[in-house]
């Protein structure tokens, strides 16, 4: 089997949203989590340390996020922030960065911290090992910048570990945002700027289309979509979540690479849990061919990769039946090789093209 790259997963909102413990095998958790405020918000876990062991997902950029007061799903979630108080998103993604260095430091067999290309060698070094067991590199993503009080404060994060930050979840002061469109904004255009003396990879995922191609001509350093599907293969969605095909082609022009998710409600437009929909309405084929479509695109597999946005909002029940931990993720290449995919672009779509874009961009 072929490392896998997965660009974006919520676990330190899960960790302190839930108390989820990721050491534990998913199945684990979903046994003590049975009937549980966790499965009824978050549905059940895809994620376990012994479920990225069999599918050797080697490397996963780990999110710090929280939710603006407007957009809470239920009364019930934790994590989130008064509307426009700064304060309290850097205090709730502040914890949620430093989740991650206890959970290292915790047990430091099964987890490490990516912050550097060296960094990125000894744990690739490790999974290249014939070793049992291997730790899980974390790259640390900010997903949405409201945590960033001032571009002064960028140097506090990079210094911690953030590598990634993408402006935008919701709209915030910088740019436009999932179902609240608008452009970069002056405070955003400042932001980028600073990002860039690290520089800091731009994250375009959420951002709506009018910010996220202004970014692209604004923003010189490295930039991505670590999580986000095709505009064009879901006919009839009106969201501003899913990458056309203009924006595709911007962020393979500037080298990008596009973390597709196995997201069944951003496989197949009116596809919903609460509405009744089933899991089985949604092959994993689907997902392959949002990644055909990136690569048709390209003209090649190089900006094709996995951005599976587990535990994000969603679990077990809305992703593709042949899923039943992160683990199966490796059943893409069986889908792949029929269309005339290499073992050479499959192993770049599963892990190769990130492990390449970490190997350019990591000081």
């Amino acid at each position: 089997m072929h490392i896998i790259v997965d660009a974006h997963q919520d676990l330190a909102w899960n960790i302190l949203s839930f108390g989820r413990d990721y050491t534990r095998a998913a199945r684990d958790t979903r046994a003590l989590e049975a009937g549980s405020p966790a499965v009824e918000q978050n549905g059940d876990t895809l994620l376990g340390w012994p479920d990225y062991q069999r599918g050797r997902v080697a490397v996963v950029f780990a999110t710090l996020f929280a939710s603006p007061a407007r957009r809470r799903v239920s009364e019930d979630e934790k994590l989130f922030y008064p509307d426009s108080d700064f304060a309290a998103a850097r205090r709730l993604y502040w914890d949620q960065l430093t989740t991650y260095h206890r959970l290292v430091d915790s047990h430091p067999d099964r987890f490490s911290l990516i912050a550097s290309r060296a960094d990125l060698k000894r744990i690739l070094d490790r999974w290249h090992s014939p070793a049992d067991a291997h730790p899980v590199g974390l790259v640390p993503l900010m997903e949405g910048a409201d945590g960033v009080r001032s571009p002064s404060e960028l140097a506090e994060w990079w210094d911690f570990g953030v590598r990634l930050i993408g402006p935008a979840w919701a709209g915030t002061r910088f740019c436009g945002g999932t179902r609240e469109p608008g452009p970069l904004t002056d405070e955003g255009r400042a932001l980028l700027r600073a990002m860039s003396d690290f520089p800091f990879t731009l994250d375009l995922s959420h951002m709506d289309e009018v910010a996220a191609l202004e970014a692209l001509d604004f923003y010189d350093g490295p930039i991505v979509a670590s999580h986000g599907n095709c505009l064009a293969l879901l006919e009839g969605s009106e969201s501003n979540r899913h990458l056309s095909d203009r924006l595709l082609r911007g962020l393979i022009e500037r080298g990008g690479v596009i973390g597709l998710i196995p997201f069944n409600a951003f496989l197949k437009v009116g596809w919903s849990l609460a509405g009744g929909s089933r899991r089985e309405e949604v092959p994993l084929a689907v997902l392959a061919d949002h990644i055909d479509h990136v690569c048709q695109i390209a003209g090649n597999a190089r900006h094709a990769g996995i951005g599976s946005d587990f535990d994000g909002g969603f679990g077990l029940q809305s992703v593709p039946p042949e899923i039943d931990t992160v683990a199966d993720l490796q059943k893409l290449a069986d889908l792949l090789r029929p269309r005339g995919y290499s073992d050479a672009d499959v192993e770049a779509i599963l892990g190769g093209n990130w492990l390449h874009y970490l190997q350019e961009n990591l000081p």
